[in-house]
């Protein structure tokens, strides 16, 4: 089977830390990994990047046709994406902008790719900016991994993080509806996209997490310490608490337009209390038994 013309610049952006040649030579180039929005399976495209300071973007021009390319609508519903960068790979969530800041952002793309104003100018369709926004871990993260407590402190960690900014991402949302004057109702209900984006982005990997503790480190910890039995039972009800209190909070993002901002907080801080409680108890059951299991894993 012939080779796609994407998937040979793929294959050679790989081979060559991200140099390619071809119409894409000398340029910005990224490969940026999605996951299907239906498939749920990954899909590797590679597009042009632009920087400004110290944001990371890319746009979904689709050559200036009239629909959005099948990669945005992939990380709308799956924010977090994998960047290969040069020889660099990360994990970065996946936020459009929107209103003045992506017209602020789309003017320094036209600025340093003067062609994204030309597909612009040849839809009706608003071009999506989108930020590669890379996750910080947190001051409070193991700077150095060689044990098993250390990577479950580095996700929890990354876990009340992202809680934490979700928290005050839906506060700036609310002053900002408080602090509406003039005439008029205030704006309809809704999220934004960058709210939803970084909730829905922790709602996936949270779900993530426990899932794999559930099917794999449970079941080994359980079979080598059973004196944590237990505490695992414990651990594996609290997972389904959790996960009840989520999917409200996510059915809220599923009409963007929509959803009600008070009962998107109040879902929230639920969510906040039950997981708070929940991580404390893991570390505390947990972390002294792992901390004797290397990281990574050594052998069987």
């Amino acid at each position: 089977m012939a080779m796609s013309f994407n998937q040979r610049v793929i294959e050679e952006f790989r081979a060559n830390a991200g140099k390619v040649g071809g119409p894409f030579e000398g340029g910005d180039l990224l490969l940026l990994t999605t996951t299907g929005a239906k498939s749920g399976e990954p899909h590797t495209v590679p597009l042009a990047y632009v920087r400004d300071g110290g944001l990371l973007m890319v746009v979904g021009s689709n050559l200036g046709a009239p629909s959005h390319p099948d990669w945005y609508h992939n990380l709308l519903a799956r924010p977090t994406v994998r960047v290969e960068l040069g020889a660099e790979q990360f994990e970065a969530i996946a936020v459009p902008a929107e209103g003045a800041r992506r017209e602020r952002l789309f003017a320094r793309v036209v600025q340093v790719a003067p062609g994204y104003g030309e597909y612009q100018a040849g839809t009706e369709r608003t071009l999506p900016v989108v930020v590669l926004e890379r996750p910080e871990p947190g001051p409070e993260a193991p700077r150095e991994i060689d044990n098993l407590a250390d990577k479950l402190m580095e996700v929890h960690t990354w876990l009340r993080t992202q809680l934490r900014h979700v928290a005050a991402e839906a506060d700036a949302y609310f002053a900002a509806r408080a602090a509406h004057e003039g005439p008029g109702d205030a704006p309809a209900p809704g999220l934004g996209l960058q709210l939803r984006q970084h909730c829905l982005a922790f709602c996936q990997a949270l779900e993530f997490h426990h899932t794999a503790e559930d099917k794999h480190m449970f079941p080994g910890l359980a079979q080598y310490h059973p004196a944590l039995r237990d505490a695992l039972e414990r651990l594996r009800e609290e997972h389904r608490t959790v996960a009840r209190i989520q999917g409200d909070l996510v059915a809220l993002l599923g009409t963007l337009s929509t959803a009600d901002p008070f009962g998107f907080r109040t879902q929230l801080d639920a969510v906040a209390m039950e997981l708070t409680a929940h991580l404390t108890y893991e570390e505390e059951e947990l972390l002294p038994v792992l901390a004797a299991v290397p990281f990574p894993p050594t052998g069987p």
